[in-house]
C-alpha cells in the first residue's frame, strides 16, 4: 500500500516569505512620527487647559473682589441699589473681557492645530514615500533572486 506524501505547506511559506524580507524600520518610522504628532496635540490641549483654568480662575477672583462691596452694610438705602447696578456693569464688562480672553486660546489652539496637522501630514506622506521606495527595492531585489535560483536549477 502506497503513503501519500503531505506537502509541508508551513516550510513553502516560510521558504516563500524569507526569499521577501520585510524591513520593519519603516513602521518604526511611522510609529515615531505618529507618536511625535501625540505628544505635540497633547502640549497644545494640555497649555490650553491650563490658559483656560488662568482665565477662570481670574474671572472668579475678581467678581469675588467686587461682590465684597455689594455686601458691606450702607448708610443709604439707595446705596444698595446702586452697588447692586454697579457690580451688574463690572459683571457685564468682566464678561466680555473674559470671553475675549477664552476666544484667543481657541484661536491659538486653532491655529497650532493647523500647523500640526500640516506638518504631519508632510512627514507621513514622505515616511510613506521612502517606504514605499525602499519595499519596491527590496522586492525587486528578492523577485531577482528567486528567478536566478530558479533559472539555475
Amino acid at each position: 500500500m502506497a503513503t501519500a506524501k503531505t506537502a509541508d505547506y508551513t516550510k513553502m511559506m516560510k521558504d516563500m516569505m524569507g526569499s521577501f524580507p520585510m524591513d520593519m524600520s519603516a513602521f518604526q518610522d511611522a510609529w515615531k512620527t505618529s507618536a511625535t504628532f501625540g505628544e505635540k496635540m497633547s502640549k497644545v490641549a494640555l497649555e490650553a487647559a491650563d490658559k483656560s483654568t488662568e482665565i477662570s480662575s481670574r474671572f472668579t477672583k475678581d467678581m469675588i473682589g467686587k461682590l465684597a462691596v455689594v455686601t458691606k452694610v450702607k448708610e443709604d438705602p439707595a446705596d444698595y441699589s446702586k452697588a447692586m447696578t454697579d457690580f451688574a456693569s463690572a459683571q457685564a464688562e468682566m464678561l466680555a473681557e473674559t470671553m475675549a480672553a477664552y476666544a484667543e486660546v481657541a484661536k491659538k489652539v486653532q491655529m497650532e492645530t493647523v500647523e500640526l496637522m500640516l506638518a504631519a501630514g508632510k512627514d507621513m506622506s514622505e515616511d510613506a514615500t521612502a517606504a514605499v521606495k525602499k519595499a519596491t527595492a527590496e522586492v525587486t531585489t528578492a523577485a531577482k533572486k528567486v528567478t536566478a535560483a530558479a533559472a539555475a536549477k
